[in-house]
């Protein structure tokens, strides 16, 4: 089999990042990485073409990193609360996906794509959760996600009884 010198247009996860020079099958070239526009061949001109592209490049990347960085610092506080039908045991009629996370945050005022959240799966139960949202390929924002069960009290009456009961060991000791 014999390989052939790419220079890679995009950033392929398994090859390596924009403007480096590899080497791969020819099959996997040809059939898939030339024709999708990732990749042209290693030749002089290419090579020099893709060095003034990568300058251009490398500003922009700044600039949207800079860009996300501000929207990560903006978005810091930000944590949404979802109330959904629940069984007794916590497990939701349903579940919360990143779609429900995305238009919660676009009803808070930020526009964010929905695959842009890190949800591995949906959410299915009850409780406190952690959701990265990816603004940046190195900004990533951890969002704080609540889900209580439809009229399910505030945390605060369970404390209730509790202070009731120390009201009474107080009038008790007093007799």
């Amino acid at each position: 089999m014999a390989n052939t010198t790419i220079l890679l247009r995009e950033d392929i996860e398994t090859l390596g990042g924009r403007g480096e020079i590899v080497k791969v099958k020819a099959g996997y070239a040809r059939n898939y990485l030339l024709p999708q526009g990732l990749a042209t061949l290693a030749t002089k001109g290419n090579v020099r073409q893709i060095e003034l592209e990568r300058e251009a490049l490398l500003k922009k990347a700044a600039a949207e990193k800079a860009t996300a960085e501000l929207q990560a610092d903006q978005m810091k506080d930000i944590s949404l609360t979802f109330q959904r039908k629940a069984g007794e045991s916590g497990q939701l009629f349903g579940s919360v996906t990143s779609m429900d996370i995305a238009e919660a945050l676009k009803a808070k005022g930020y526009e964010t794509d929905r695959r842009k959240i890190v949800l591995k799966d949906a959410i299915k139960e009850t409780g406190e959760f952690t959701v990265g949202v990816k603004l940046h390929r190195d900004v990533t924002l951890q969002v704080p996600v609540t889900v209580r069960a439809e009229g399910e009290p505030v945390a605060e009456k369970p404390v209730q009884p509790a202070e009731t009961e120390t009201v009474e060991e107080a009038d008790s000791d007093d007799e």
